[in-house]
């Protein structure tokens, strides 16, 4: 499923219409570079993400937009217009409840949603390579234009490989506060060594091994082993805080926002402790949200942890 459950292309007084939904993902289960130098994420699709609505106007080029500072957005769904042969523009409404320079791909949901949502408009859909095209013209991309857990070059937004689904996760968030830009973060990013590069390929291997297996205690292995790479390259000031948390709730690891401000701790989605647990974070590390695993086909609702 490639976006939230929908009534397809829709015609108000003749004017095609139609929306679009895209998932954030928390930060990444790892990031690094691989042995041929190619920047790389793996993705962790949340239940948050992005709804976007078009409406076609074909007597006017311009796309109007709500609200006024999504101008990439507004970029994207003039680029879907083009692919799709249809002049004119249209008006276009993103809402969000992904918080921006966090990490969790807000830009990036709403550009796919925005593609999703053009597409919907004229009956059609847009295959997730066909999304990567566009948005390669635009920025790099977190891989949220698939649904499932992949490893994806974000800088080059292209796909390297599937890896699956998992079992439903909870994922007990913790904001360090601020924001990061994205595309300047990856800008000013230190040199990796040609040893590194080949121990995340090896990480790469195994977390792909652990995904096919649902092995939760491995990939949780890799995220904690990745997030902690992350804290050695850029201050983390809540990593200490977040690992001994997870080992006092018995977590499956920890997973970081490598070019955002969030960690969290990943959980069993259906344990009876769940809130006992984001409670314990809490009084660990401060106020914590609680989030959740998207895996493929089904949507699980985002709940707080209060």
């Amino acid at each position: 499923m490639g976006q939230a459950p929908l009534v397809g292309a829709e015609s108000t007084g003749g004017v095609p219409a139609g929306s679009g939904w895209a998932c954030g993902t928390f930060g990444e289960l790892m990031q690094g570079v691989l042995p041929d130098g190619r920047h790389f994420l793996v993705t962790l699709p949340i239940s948050r993400g992005t709804t976007a609505s078009f409406r076609y106007d074909s007597g006017s080029p311009e796309i109007r937009l709500s609200p006024p500072d999504k101008r990439k957005s507004a970029r994207l769904a003039r680029l879907a217009l083009e692919s799709l042969g249809r002049p004119g523009g249209g008006e276009l409404r993103i809402i969000s409840d992904l918080p921006e320079g966090k990490g969790l791909a807000s830009s990036s949901a709403d550009l796919v949603a925005t593609a999703r949502a053009v597409a919907d408009a004229f009956g059609t859909v847009l295959e997730a390579t066909a999304i990567e095209s566009l948005l390669r013209g635009i920025e790099p991309s977190d891989g949220v234009m698939h649904d499932d857990i992949v490893a994806f070059y974000h800088r080059e937004v292209r796909l390297h490989s599937r890896l699956g689904s998992l079992s439903p996760l909870a994922i007990i968030g913790y904001d360090e506060g601020g924001q990061v830009d994205t595309v300047e973060f990856n800008r000013r990013r230190p040199a990796v060594s040609a040893a590194e590069r080949r121990e995340y390929a090896a990480q790469l291997d195994r977390l792909a091994r652990a995904v096919a297996d649902t092995d939760l205690c491995t990939v949780g292995e890799v995220a904690t082993w990745s997030a902690c790479r992350d804290a050695r390259r850029r201050r983390r000031p809540a990593i200490r805080l977040m690992l001994r948390a997870c080992a006092e709730v018995g977590g499956y690891g920890v997973v970081a926002a490598h070019s955002g401000t969030m960690l969290g701790v990943l959980v069993d989605a259906d344990d009876p402790q769940l809130l006992a647990k984001a409670s314990a974070v809490r009084s660990a590390c401060g106020a914590v949200d609680l989030l959740h695993y998207r895996p493929a086909g089904q949507i699980l609702l985002a709940r707080n942890g209060d």
